[in-house]
């Protein structure tokens, strides 16, 4: 009588979740981050285990990257990426990405290079088990709040880049934008290509607006474009040229970011 009741328990939670998610986005929406939130902390545990004989070492960014492949299709999310061109080189050199949300990691993992290290705030390391494979992988991290550590981590990577021939990747906003535009940006990662003379390479990710709004409570699938554009070389720019050149890569990818997007002046057309 028991089992019976059980079953029949147990059958109805079940039709009553998938017609609350199918009927209900706001449900369907918290029941998709949680799913993604698990993925993280859990998947993170396999790539712990294949990266440890390595120790911290930037090689094992590419077990990171696949814990995120399979989300796209899981997701329903179509990512298209142009001008992967512009990412062929064996030199080093400053990846800057426009930020949105949480999202982005999985943008990151379609077209982080071989021997690019992501520059990333110090809050995810704290993230149980995501946060050890992301520090296994070599990323740095930063505390925003204490600047002079901030100015030393940056430092330390100028001199290594050249020495051990890697690149990093940094949000230039410094924090998630919903706005749909693009926020100022900081100029730490511009400084950091100056000084090491390397270039830049922006990267645009199109607005995540038409299948993902955390204030609405809406995550559908959709299509996200990613544009890699063209390198913007810092041979021979000094420190009197940063804020020309962090406004100059910004506008140019304000540009690109309101053209793959179809916005205009951060409005949807």
């Amino acid at each position: 009588m028991v089992v019976l009741f059980l079953h029949y328990l147990f059958m109805f939670l079940f039709i009553a979740f998938v017609v609350l998610y199918q009927v209900n986005p706001p449900f369907r929406f918290f029941c998709k981050m949680t799913f993604y939130k698990f993925w993280l902390l859990v998947l993170a545990i396999p790539v712990i285990m294949v990266s440890i004989p390595r120790g911290r070492n930037m090689e094992n960014t590419k077990f990171l990257c696949m814990l995120f492949w399979p989300l796209k299709y899981i997701f329903g999310l179509q990512i298209v990426v142009n001008g992967k061109e512009n990412l062929r080189t064996k030199k080093p050199f400053v990846l800057v990405l426009n930020h949105q949300t949480s999202l982005d990691f999985l943008m990151v993992a379609e077209i982080l290079p071989r021997r690019c290290v992501p520059i990333a705030k110090k809050e995810i390391l704290y993230m149980g088990t995501f946060g050890l494979a992301c520090w296994l992988s070599g990323i740095f991290f930063i505390d925003r709040k204490k600047r002079e550590e901030s100015i030393a981590t940056l430092t330390e990577v100028e001199h290594s880049l050249h020495k051990e021939n890697f690149s990093v990747l940094i949000f230039p906003e410094g924090t998630r934008n919903h706005g749909g535009s693009l926020l100022p940006f900081k100029r730490g990662a511009f400084q950091l290509a100056m000084k090491a003379q390397v270039p830049i390479i922006p990267v645009v990710i199109s607005s995540y607006h038409t299948f993902y709004n955390p204030k609405e409570k809406r995550f559908t699938p959709g299509k996200s474009i990613i544009q890699i554009l063209p390198a913007v070389e810092t041979l021979g720019l000094g420190p009197d040229d940063v804020p020309k050149l962090t406004e100059q890569v910004r506008d140019s990818m304000l540009t690109t970011y309101q053209g793959i997007s179809g916005t205009t002046n951060g409005a949807s057309r």
